[in-house]
């Protein structure tokens, strides 16, 4: 069951005003930030995997506000420095995004999205925040900050997996 409220488990600004925009999709959801709860403070990525990472600060959340949470995590490589020498024929990257919903019943549901592409020689494009101007999806010949809101809003790791995890709450058993 979609939840009627929410906090997102990150501190990043631009992950939480896309996932805000992200979860409107799931439809009338009440989304709030971290910065609208006095000292909550979450964990270090340090857990083995995406998914744990991701449980891992939605439970502390939802702990800390009573309210279910959304968490993400995502890792990405070293990158410009570290490739500054390898030809673009072997720059193929992928963006892994795992959302984890955790209800303070201690209910957990996760999901995951993968947008696979290549990383730029040089950065372009002014939207999108993090490696945006790095990243060219499969298909495009443009970076994820060159595409455009409503482009990424379509094929983005953090889209693929909200879109997967509203669908699960949504048609899974007893949401989860």
């Amino acid at each position: 069951m979609i939840p009627d409220r929410l906090v997102l488990a990150t501190a990043n600004p631009g992950k939480r005003r896309e996932l805000r925009e992200l979860v409107a999709g799931w439809g009338p959801v009440v989304v709030a930030g971290l910065d609208a709860f006095a000292g909550v403070e979450l964990p270090d990525e340090r857990g083995g995997s995406y998914a744990e990472n991701a449980v891992a600060k939605a439970t502390a959340a939802a702990r800390a506000t009573g309210l279910p949470a959304l968490g993400d995590a995502e890792r990405i490589a070293k990158l410009l420095a570290e490739l500054r020498d390898v030809p673009e024929a072997r720059r193929a990257a992928r963006f892994v995004c795992v959302v984890a919903a955790v209800f303070p019943d201690g209910r957990v549901a996760t999901a995951e999205g993968v947008c696979r592409g290549r990383i730029a020689a040089v950065p372009a494009g002014r939207a999108g925040f993090g490696y945006d101007p790095v990243f060219v999806p499969e298909g495009f010949d443009r970076t994820l900050a060159e595409v455009g809101a409503e482009a990424k809003q379509r094929l983005s790791h953090r889209a693929r997996a909200v879109r997967s995890l509203g669908e699960r709450l949504q048609h899974g058993p007893a949401g989860v």
